[in-house]
């Protein structure tokens, strides 16, 4: 699956797959073969943060 280049809708679609599918963000990158520190890189230069309690962007 391609993801979104828009930080927004990137945030939306990442905190779906966290909730409907995958347990922490680790499992989500690794499955979809993301890297990691640049998924977070690029949602904190938008303003979010993960919140590994309630496994979503904030």
């Amino acid at each position: 699956m391609q993801l979104p280049n828009d930080p927004v809708m990137l945030m939306s679609v990442i905190n779906l797959k966290l909730r409907d599918f995958y347990s922490n963000l680790d499992a989500l990158c690794e499955d979809m073969n993301v890297d990691k520190s640049e998924l977070l890189k690029k949602l904190s230069s938008a303003g979010f943060e993960y919140d590994e309690e309630h496994n979503q962007f904030i």
